[in-house]
Parts: C-alpha cells; structure tokens; sequence
C-alpha cells in the first residue's frame, strides 16, 4: 500500500549519471519502467537526506512497490510521535539557576533583568547550535555520498579536506572536472556544508 512506501527523496545514478530524482515512489517507479532487468542490478540509489545508500530489491514489475524498500539507508520513516507537555499557557518553566555575585550583577544590569537576558542568551545558544548541527549533517551526507561514488577521482581526498575545512572555494575547484552529474549532487548535498561567510 503506498501509503507505507518511505517519505524521502533520493536519486538514482546508473554509473556516473543521474536516471531519476524525486520522490522513493517517484524513482522506483521511473527505473522500474526505463531500465533493463540488468541495468536495475547496478543501479545506486541514494537519500538526498544522508547521502547514503538505500538498498532496493526490484522484483519485477510488481504492484506492491514497499516491498523493494529494502530499510537500509538508515533513514527513519517515522519521526512523529504525539506527546502532551503540562505547562502553563505562557509556556514559562520556574527554575533554580545558580550563579556568582559578580554574574548575578551582571544580568541585573542588563535590560529587561535577569530572566530576559538569561532567556535570549539561551535563544541565541541554540540558534548557533542548530546552525552547527546543519552544517555537520550538510557534511555527513556529502561525505557519505563522496566515499561511495567518488573515491577513486582525481583530488578525491582533497575536496574532503576543503570540505571539513569549511574551504567553499577549494573544494568547489577539486571537484569541478568531475562527472557532472556526480558534482552537481555533491554540490547539492553540501549546500549547507559551509558556513555563510565561506558561502556563496
């Protein structure tokens, strides 16, 4: 039943060129209709989320498409989960917060008071730490993609170090006379992989 089949995108490369991209349902159903029996064993399909390799087991032109889901990229297809949280209606949580004189002092003298800084010096705690967080996943995913398509090209270890340096210049240099197809797919896996003053 389709409405099983996984909620991700991915890609699908036969060799160093991509055949579909889109949706899961969208891509097997695509290299189901346009490849040969024997194409469809060297077929590499990949999450566009982690860069990795989904396994699919394509048998035949069968109608029950969540059966070729072989579950192995790692991708979890469920990520809701319903939970209530008792709070009261301004979503404010007292709390003990122990600190030093001289800090104490210092977020009393601030605007608003203690629990007004306090409040945005969380906030931009977590902002800066989310931004982190996508630009580690942002290199994950194109490293997962690199290692399995693109170890063997030219400045292959290069690009990874430019990458994990935070290089945008060097690596987009190190992987421009690749297949274009596979470049412009790292490119896309590694759109949040810098940050903005390396960006674009």
């Amino acid at each position: 039943m389709s409405n099983t089949l996984p909620h991700i995108y991915c890609t699908a490369f036969l060799g160093v060129g991509v055949v579909a991209s889109g949706s899961f349902q969208h891509v097997v159903t695509t290299v189901q209709k346009s490849l040969s029996d024997r194409e469809l064993t060297q077929l590499l399909i990949f999450d566009d989320s982690t860069g990795k390799p989904i396994d699919v087991v394509f048998r035949g032109k069968t109608d029950d498409e969540e059966e070729q889901f072989g579950g192995a990229s790692g991708t979890e297809v469920n990520h809701q989960s319903t939970r209530r949280v008792g709070r009261p209606k301004l979503g404010v949580v007292s709390g003990e917060v122990t600190l030093l004189p001289r800090q104490w002092e210092w977020l009393k003298s601030q605007p608003g008071g203690a629990s007004v800084t306090l409040r945005k010096l969380i906030d931009e705690a977590r902002r800066a730490g989310k931004k982190q967080s996508t630009i580690r996943e942002s290199q994950e995913a194109t490293y997962n993609f690199m290692t399995a398509m693109a170890g063997d090209f030219h400045q292959y270890e290069e690009a990874l170090r430019a990458l994990y340096a935070g290089d945008l210049d060097r690596f987009y240099d190190f992987i421009d006379d690749w297949a274009p197809d596979i470049r412009n797919y790292i490119k896309k896996l590694a759109i949040n992989a810098f940050s903005e003053e390396n960006g674009t």
